[in-house]
């Protein structure tokens, strides 16, 4: 199975500091939905690992959420995409949880749902702690500087080594190239 794990906000759509509260505040990055739908094309399964603390902070709520991802997941699909489920973690930054990352939780739940072992699993963020996720898990980290990536990325906040894109598009271009149908590993490309 070629599976890989994305983060929401920053890769997918747009990010906000003030969080993504509603359906209409959902706006798709330039060519994130293009590219979901060339995995998809491609025998890739999609799945989005997110944290989501605007539940706890009581920015919205889990009908929203919902709400949400509906249209996430109907953008995808109008593209010509699929997502193979959806991740979230509900809890703040102070409650403790496993599954918020920098914690690998999320993705250790995607491994026991599908039963796969996530060793080389890419796994695509634009911040420090998705990539740190990602690496407790055993997955192949990828950066895009959309989202906080580029600052992130300027403030030597990013390992050594991890992969780079500019975004989405540029990312699944590099992969779907270096990785054709009978493989699944990460694209070869550090900054």
């Amino acid at each position: 199975m070629k599976l890989i794990l994305l983060d929401r906000d920053g890769v997918i759509n747009r990010d906000s500091p003030d969080y993504i509260k509603s359906p209409e505040e959902w706006i798709p990055l330039p060519g994130s939905l293009e590219a979901i739908a060339r995995l998809s094309r491609a025998g890739w399964r999609v799945v989005v690992v997110t944290n989501q603390s605007g539940l706890a902070r009581g920015l919205f709520d889990a009908a929203t959420l919902d709400a949400i991802h509906a249209r996430m997941t109907d953008a995808v699909e109008a593209a010509g995409g699929s997502l193979q489920g959806i991740y979230h973690c509900p809890h703040g930054p102070d409650d403790g949880c496993d599954c918020r990352k920098p914690r690998p939780g999320l993705f250790h739940q995607v491994a026991r749902d599908l039963n796969i072992d996530l060793a080389g699993v890419p796994a695509v963020g634009d911040s420090p702690r998705d990539i740190e996720a990602a690496t407790v898990a055993g997955c192949s980290p990828l950066l895009v500087k959309t989202g906080n990536g580029a600052r992130a990325l300027a403030e030597g906040r990013i390992p050594q080594g991890i992969p780079v894109y500019e975004d989405l598009a540029e990312l699944v271009q590099a992969l779907l190239r270096q990785c054709p149908p009978s493989q699944g590993g990460p694209p070869e490309r550090s900054h």
